[in-house]
């Protein structure tokens, strides 16, 4: 398929006529167009498109359908039927009223070739672009991030139901790949077996009766993995997707030994998992992952949003979303911060002050993001959470004195540090490790003041010293009046993520995989952009935090 440009003419007249007609008044729709104009040109998508075979639809006004589709949350033949019959969307799109418009399956495809062409953030790109030549949006100033979780858009499934559903989906995308293979390489049981859902019939409910299954199931499993790698079967069914999928669950959740010529297939233990990063949860979604934080867990994505937000004091602009990020569920915050700086560089768009919660920040981001990126990142360091430190007893950190030139601590009793080790913690970040010497804390009169260990001896971990120094700094700041006035706008991204999940659905993904979740993603930051551009058109202030009845009464004490 080819590229069809757009004439570019204009809203025709009769368009024009019956539009003012019906909203005297205005809409979203109309107002974006009066204010912007066509705002996507076609050759921006040039490279996705060939330049031989039948025209197609104008990929300009498909990028302004699709930011329409998620302002109002529209399936594909809602958002196409929405062209077809709707006078707003067709002034929107300079439609002439005839226009029998497109086919729902087009906007699947123009996602395809933006996917395929590595253009998903085209449309934020262009978007902001435009909005930043207009003065609506600048570097510098202010921005705040934050993240929230997204459901994947498969089913949650327990360990047994999991292994089952692996397996049948391997066989259907065969039966549809190589039938006359199949049909001579299954088992006649295994279409009794894996004909229907797993969880259309009731599962045993005895440990030892689904441990039994589940060894069926894995037998099952490397018997068909056996025949699809046999050298008389096709290459090629090594290479289906639903294959490689049960190839991988197999050695993830299995074991296989043979002793004395037995063969013993057994599940995993919890501990002999893989890390959860690379552990599959659902064989129709490989890239979704399972997560869980403050007692919430799911399957699926986060999505971390920034957005700018000056104050209105002292910038008259709309507060709109700079940069979204998306991520598996199991990636750390503080993980995307750099990409998140870098995205905001090459668009032109590094704030001058950006505000981040306790899940993003850490000394070192704190200490080299004014240095490296000219950013000044606002946000509360983790508390210290040693015993000593939460029941307020006994000897913390601050009562050792520590040399950092002769590498070694002197605790309070005047003992001096045997062990000085330079390296990385559990998250990959630089620290310190010091420890004093068994002998040296065993006899110490105060030593249940210091450690409940009774094998080794007190055992300190520090950050560099630039890093420590600078942690205990943030420590005491973040406990006053003006930091938490500073912080307190961060909160404000809170309504962001629930403007995302309420107008755009954003809670769960619509797409399978990574790559069309982030650019399901993109094209919602773009939606919320424009649909807070039209308030903000439109004088509409931004709404006050709710506050529920109950919370507002002043009870007397």
């Amino acid at each position: 398929m080819s590229m069809r440009a757009d004439s570019g003419e204009g809203i025709p007249a009769g368009t024009r006529e019956v539009a003012r007609a019906a909203f005297p008044k205005g809409c979203l729709a109309m107002r974006l167009r009066d204010s912007l104009g066509p705002l996507f040109s076609d050759e921006e998508f040039a490279e996705a498109f060939g330049v031989r075979g039948r025209p197609g639809v104008a990929p300009g006004r498909l990028a302004l359908v699709s930011i329409l589709q998620f302002t109002e949350n529209l399936t594909d033949r809602q958002a196409a039927h929405a062209v077809r019959a709707r006078i707003d969307v067709k002034y929107l799109l300079g439609l002439e009223l005839t226009d029998p418009g497109f086919d729902h399956t087009v906007l699947t495809g123009f996602r395809d070739r933006l996917l395929a062409h590595g253009l998903e953030e085209k449309i934020l790109d262009l978007l902001l672009g435009r909005l930043a030549s207009e003065g609506l949006v600048a570097p510098g100033g202010r921005q705040r991030t934050d993240a929230t979780h997204v459901l994947a858009a498969v089913r949650s499934l327990n360990r047994l139901e999991f292994i089952g559903e692996a397996l049948r989906a391997a066989m259907e995308a065969l039966a549809v790949a190589a039938p006359d293979w199949m049909r001579t390489a299954m088992d006649p049981v295994w279409q009794e077996r894996y004909g229907t859902r797993v969880d259309a019939y009731r599962l045993p409910t005895d440990e030892q009766e689904r441990r039994g299954l589940a060894r069926q199931i894995a037998a099952d499993g490397y018997r068909l993995l056996e025949a699809v790698v046999a050298p008389a079967a096709p290459a090629w069914l090594r290479e289906i997707p639903a294959v490689t999928v049960l190839r991988t669950v197999w050695l993830q959740q299995f074991s296989r030994t043979v002793t004395d010529g037995v063969e013993e297939v057994a599940w995993r233990g919890k501990d002999d998992l893989p890390p959860g990063r690379m552990l599959i949860t659902s064989p129709y979604d490989p890239e979704a992952r399972y997560s869980k934080k403050r007692g919430s867990a799911w399957v699926g994505y986060k999505i971390h949003l920034s957005e700018s937000c000056d104050d209105p004091g002292e910038v008259h602009r709309p507060h709109l979303i700079t940069h979204v990020e998306t991520t598996d569920a199991t990636v750390n915050d503080a993980m995307v911060v750099e990409t998140v700086h870098d995205r905001l560089t090459s668009r032109g768009l590094l704030p001058a002050e950006h505000l981040l919660d306790a899940g993003y920040t850490s000394a070192e981001l704190l200490l080299t993001a004014p240095i490296a990126r000219g950013v000044s990142v606002i946000g509360p360091v983790r508390s210290n959470n040693t015993r000593q430190a939460a029941q307020k007893n006994g000897f913390g950190k601050t009562a050792f004195t520590i040399n950092w030139q002769a590498e070694h601590a002197i605790c309070p009793s005047g003992a001096t540090s045997r062990y000085w080790t330079a390296g990385v913690d559990n998250n990959g970040r630089d620290a310190i490790r010091i420890r004093f010497a068994t002998s040296t804390c065993a006899p110490c009169p105060v030593r249940d003041q210091c450690t409940r260990s009774t094998q080794y001896g007190r055992q300190l971990t520090v950050r560099p010293q630039e890093q420590d120094a600078l942690l205990e700094r943030v420590r005491a700041e973040q406990s006053t009046d003006e930091w938490k006035d500073r912080y307190a706008a961060r909160a404000g991204v809170e309504g962001t993520i629930h403007q995302a999940v309420a107008a755009a659905g954003v809670r769960r993904t619509r797409y399978i995989g990574l790559a069309k979740t982030h650019l399901a993603h993109v094209l919602t930051a773009a939606a919320i952009n424009l649909i807070r551009l039209d308030a903000w058109w439109n004088g509409t202030p931004l709404a006050d935090t709710r506050t529920s009845r109950l919370a507002a009464l002043e009870l007397a004490a």
